[in-house]
């Protein structure tokens, strides 16, 4: 329910309007002059300030612009039974969403206020669309691992070397390959994910350069491959060592020459890509054992990259729970929980087979279960680790 505030000194014009839009399903306060009206704004969020513009003490347009500096995303429709063509046009580049004569016709007013709400949604949907979209890769951790691997990122990462990161499953090498990409010149340009593992080998090489229509039973038209795709940016390649030895084949050569070529096409097709490779495999074990090629591996490992398992750096793990706790209750838009010190030691002391991955989990899980506070009991009986 959108909750609006109704300011002016007249209280059966106030009285009169609360009636209204309360009737029209608006949860309404009211202020009696620009004084109070600021200490209200200060301590709630609006959607709607309905302000009258001359009230003793502080004007509307004073309350609109001290609102605003305080960073209030609140839509204002000023209102004043001396209006004029000026005192709208100041009003509006102050920053009001529209300007209503009084005595207010109930059909224009219901139909901005309407209008005004909708802008309101829009500005929160852009602002939570930005945060997702300027929000930077972190990886979380100050041990000694951690500070070796992101000096290593820091020097790699603005070159043009191909990455070839290992480690076990959940312990963070998408996130280290994301990293890699923020903080190089290809940083304008697009990372492109593909998941090996995740891809039948029959359709790895359509996944990867693209098809064209009509070259085997299901192409029912052109594909564009991930290859071509990533132009100008990175491409990922996770689970690389899970990569049938044909498609292997073609990555060698598509590395070498910066070409590829679609399947069931004959046009060589220029790529500009920076490869970022990783796996879970011990991968000179899959070498000998002749299922991934030597040479496809010294293409891609100028940069080895190892990203250690979670209790290699048990040091980290607290800092990564308090992290997971913001994050997760931000995405649920609840208040952050807190955790007791007994709680976050026996976390601490567990191994984490599954990484950071695991842990996410069992902390979401436990965000979910438990009350405000997290406790050793909650952790014993939700966390599923077991003694």
């Amino acid at each position: 329910m959108a909750k609006i505030l109704v300011v002016d000194d007249e209280k059966s014009i106030r009285s009169t309007l609360k009636e209204i839009l309360e009737f029209e399903k608006y949860n309404v306060d009211e202020a009696k002059d620009g004084e109070e009206a600021l200490e209200k704004i200060a301590k709630e969020d609006y959607d709607i300030v309905l302000c009258d513009i001359k009230m003793p003490k502080i004007d509307g347009i004073e309350v609109l612009q001290k609102a605003m500096e305080m960073g209030k995303d609140t839509q204002f429709i000023m209102i004043s039974a001396h209006g004029n063509i000026e005192t709208a046009v100041e009003a509006t580049k102050k920053g009001a969403y529209d300007f209503i004569q009084k005595p207010p016709d109930l059909n224009r007013l219901l139909i901005t206020l309407r209008n005004a709400l909708e802008k309101s949604d829009l500005v929160t949907e852009t602002k939570i669309l930005k945060k997702k979209i300027n929000k930077s890769t972190q990886i979380i951790g100050a041990s000694e691992p951690i500070k070796q691997l992101l000096k290593t990122i820091e020097k790699v990462a603005p070159s043009e070397a191909r990455v070839f990161i290992t480690g076990p499953n959940g312990s963070g090498k998408e996130l280290a390959a994301k990293l890699i990409h923020e903080k190089s010149g290809r940083a304008n340009g697009i990372l492109v994910e593909v998941n090996c593992a995740a891809i039948p080998d029959e359709l790895i090489e359509s996944e990867l350069f693209g098809h064209e229509k009509g070259s085997f039973t299901s192409a029912i038209k052109q594909r564009i491959g991930k290859f071509e795709q990533a132009n100008g940016g990175t491409l990922f390649l996770d689970e690389v060592g899970d990569m049938s030895l044909s498609a292997q084949a073609k990555v060698l050569r598509a590395l070498q020459e910066h070409k590829i070529t679609r399947v069931g096409g004959e046009k060589e097709i220029k790529v500009d890509v920076r490869i970022i490779a990783a796996t879970n495999k011990d991968i000179k074990k899959e070498i000998a054992e002749n299922r991934f090629r030597e040479d496809l591996y010294h293409r891609l490992a100028v940069i080895p990259l190892f990203v250690p398992p979670l209790k290699d750096r048990k040091d980290d793990i607290s800092l990564l729970i308090e992290s997971f706790l913001l994050d997760i209750a931000h995405d649920y838009g609840t208040m952050p929980k807190s955790i007791d010190k007994d709680a976050l030691q026996y976390l601490t002391k567990h191994d984490w087979p599954g990484n950071i991955r695991e842990l996410k989990n069992v902390v979401e899980r436990l965000i979910i279960m438990s009350d405000k506070n997290i406790t050793l009991s909650d952790v014993e009986m939700y966390g599923g680790l077991g003694r």
